[in-house]
């Protein structure tokens, strides 16, 4: 009892949790004890909430044990059988978040939660439903085609297409597999492998729409004078993406980018263009008006907006220009009043990477999220340098251990995923979520129409101005970008590592044979 109602025990202080216990009876089961709360709620002078709450903890308890058959996949969108919604009317959710410090206090007003466990992970989930989520639930019970509802409400067919891919990934209506995953010769003998690592749900195509850009970071990748998107061609690509994410029932990330986004003259429109089509959408620029931001968050929220740090204030600004500083960090309060997510990224260098955990405690409470990347020798960064291995080595792991303690840290770099599996931590999914994601899980496309593998060196596939997105992505230089290099073929951490091919071909070595230069695993 005391375990499977520890929220309500918490909350009702153990005093009184002993008295209702005492009241309900040592012979009488547990599924009763919503039954018994209901009954008592008015004599004993419980909390008004707490009939609602007890039926809940109930409710995901039995769904821990629930041995409901739950398909990983079908050809039509079905609702996941072992999904349950509840309506009550105080906010409840809160209360069953495992990392929260304090229990919030639950307050009346309606809510709908899900309990349910997810097809391929069989984890019990519990969340509050958005108005999405019960859209995409009530279509699914009325069978009604994505069209009609589009008539009917505010939203494109490309918007509820995406909206169902959201659902069918977070669990809750099964549907298609994904037709993108790792080949499997590509997996070693030792690698552990799921469905997450083999299968991608989201498709992230990095959009530098113009080159123009307001700084001169002295570690840019490309400063080549590359004609601008127009609308039209980018109109043609947003239709062209769309295919290729339905033709393989994937969800579409666009990421604008640059130079700065901003300074195209149609970038409201192309960004509206990809929200429209159904694709989520994130910004990589810099510091602009808080009146340009809320355009875009009229259009759509973007799921966040990423801006650039490469140090504390003297040297960032030696980098990326006076005064930049300020403007990052006044930027990214006008982002956290606009309740918009918020992402700083540096570039490591030999020169910066003392500067990465100090620059990280002074963010907390300013951003949502902080990483790094490492230098790419491409471009101006070839003019910089990059830290000694060794060195390196020992910054990771401060950095391993900082990550536990500053929670806007995030990990990106795949070569943290050696010094969790020999701490037996957790592993994460490294620099996209599958080790190395280039041309598999990500695209990068320049304003001329080229495409390449990652944006860090140069990468070539193909133009989208001239092919598509799905004969590009499954053309052969593509290929033997995704296959990574040789070297890390038995390694049983490739799936979540695969060091960086950007950092490798950079120092000149081959991508292909050669295992990143900083790789330090036995």
């Amino acid at each position: 009892m005391d375990q499977i109602f520890s929220v309500s025990r918490m909350l009702l202080g153990q005093n009184a949790w002993n008295t209702l216990k005492h009241g309900h009876g040592k012979e009488k089961p547990a599924c009763q004890f919503p039954e018994t709360v209901q009954t008592r709620v008015a004599e004993a002078a419980l909390p008004d909430y707490l009939p609602d709450l007890v039926r809940l903890e109930w409710a995901y308890y039995q769904a821990g044990r629930d041995r409901t058959e739950i398909p990983q996949a079908s050809d039509e969108i079905l609702i996941n059988p072992a999904l349950h919604v509840f309506h009550h009317s105080w906010i409840l959710s809160p209360l069953f978040k495992k990392d929260s410090s304090c229990k919030p206090v639950p307050v009346p007003k309606e809510e709908y939660v899900l309990i349910w466990r997810h097809p391929d992970t069989g984890q019990v989930r519990l969340a509050a439903a958005d108005a999405e989520d019960l859209l995409a639930l009530k279509i699914a019970v009325d069978e009604q085609t994505l069209a009609d509802v589009a008539d009917q409400g505010n939203l494109t067919t490309g918007q509820l297409e995406d909206l169902m891919l959201k659902e069918i990934h977070y669990g809750l209506l099964i549907g298609p597999r994904s037709k993108i995953r790792r080949d499997p010769v590509f997996f070693p003998k030792k690698a552990s492998i799921d469905r997450n690592v083999t299968e991608v749900g989201i498709f992230t195509l990095q959009w530098h729409i113009t080159h123009a850009c307001d700084m001169a970071c002295k570690h840019c990748y490309d400063r080549s004078k590359r004609k601008a998107v127009t609308l039209n061609q980018g109109r043609d690509v947003m239709a062209d993406f769309y295919r290729f994410c339905r033709e393989h029932n994937i969800r579409g990330h666009v990421c604008f980018s640059g130079g700065n986004p901003f300074l195209h003259p149609d970038f409201e429109s192309l960004y509206r263009t990809a929200v429209s089509s159904g694709f989520t959408c994130s910004i990589l620029a810099n510091p602009v008006s808080r009146s340009r931001v809320e355009k875009l968050i009229h259009i759509r929220h973007p799921t966040y907006y990423q801006v650039s740090l490469e140090g504390l204030p003297d040297h960032n600004d030696e980098i990326r220009g006076s005064g930049s500083y300020a403007r990052v960090i006044d930027f990214l309060g006008i982002l956290r009043d606009l309740k918009v997510t918020s992402a700083v990224m540096l570039t490591l260098t030999r020169e910066n990477m003392d500067q990465v955990l100090p620059l990280a405690e002074r963010l907390r409470g300013h951003a949502d999220h902080f990483t790094f990347n490492r230098l790419s020798l491409t471009g101006e960064g070839a003019g910089l340098a990059l830290p000694d291995p060794e060195a390196y080595v020992r910054f990771l792991h401060q950095y391993n251990d900082a990550c536990g303690n500053n929670p806007i840290l995030g990990m990106k770099d795949n070569l943290i995923n050696i010094i969790r599996h020999r701490e037996k931590q957790p592993l994460f999914g490294g620099c996209t979520a599958f080790g190395c994601g280039a041309a598999f899980s990500f695209l990068a496309l320049l304003p001329d129409g080229e495409v390449h593998a990652c944006r860090k060196f140069p990468s070539l596939l193909g133009n989208a101005y001239t092919e598509s997105i799905s004969g590009i992505y499954h053309s052969e230089p593509a290929v033997k970008y995704r296959q990574g290099s040789a070297s890390c073929t038995e390694c049983g951490l490739k799936t979540v590592c695969g060091g960086c091919m950007a950092v490798t071909s950079s120092m000149g070595l081959d991508m292909t044979s050669d295992r990143d230069p900083f790789c330090f695993i036995d």
